[in-house]
């Protein structure tokens, strides 16, 4: 932890951000409480040691952290968007039913960039938004998708990467271009 803490702090200071205490407290809770944390999570973290931090404070602290790319956002579901930590290139899959977050790697999703581009022109941004469905914990429980058993709070569990699945071939929808 201390690696990375260090690291993420020498980022700041080469960008000319001053290291207060609350930002060391943010990104020091960053680090120990990751993968991935709201910024309600987060602030009622900072404020458990440092109860002087308020809240607004935790969220222009991550929008600047943000903007430097110490910190990525992603948004899980139709819930709040998740903070963490840059790591290795991963995207993110969301299970709608229960809330568990995969960590999948960027290769896994190399030929559906390229198919993309190829067939649409289109560049892809997966960064920012998870991939939604079910997790094989739910498919096996007979968990319908969309049934709303979502955790509602707390933390959101992280799975193993699961084995690639079926192609991501779907219906068309009207009123969406389709490729020549």
């Amino acid at each position: 932890m201390e690696d990375r803490l260090g690291a993420l702090l020498h980022v700041l200071r080469a960008n000319g951000v001053r290291i207060t205490v609350p930002r060391r407290a943010i990104v020091e809770s960053l680090v120990a409480n990751g993968p991935h944390v709201t910024a309600e999570e987060l602030a009622a973290l900072v404020r458990a040691r440092h109860p002087e931090v308020h809240e607004s404070t935790v969220y222009r602290t991550l929008d600047r952290l943000s903007t430097l790319g110490v910190v990525d956002h992603v948004h899980l579901g139709h819930g709040r968007a998740v903070y963490h930590v840059p790591g290795d290139a991963h995207q993110h899959l969301h299970c709608d039913a229960c809330g568990a977050v995969v960590e999948a790697p960027d290769e896994l999703f190399a030929g559906l960039v390229a198919a993309v581009d190829e067939r649409y022109g289109f560049e892809l941004d997966l960064d920012h938004f998870a991939l939604g469905g079910r997790c094989r914990t739910c498919r096996e429980a007979g968990v319908p998708a969309g049934t709303g058993h979502r955790r509602r709070s707390g933390r959101r569990s992280a799975h193993q990467p699961s084995e690639p699945g079926a192609p991501l071939n779907g219906p068309t929808t009207s009123g969406v271009t389709q490729p020549p």
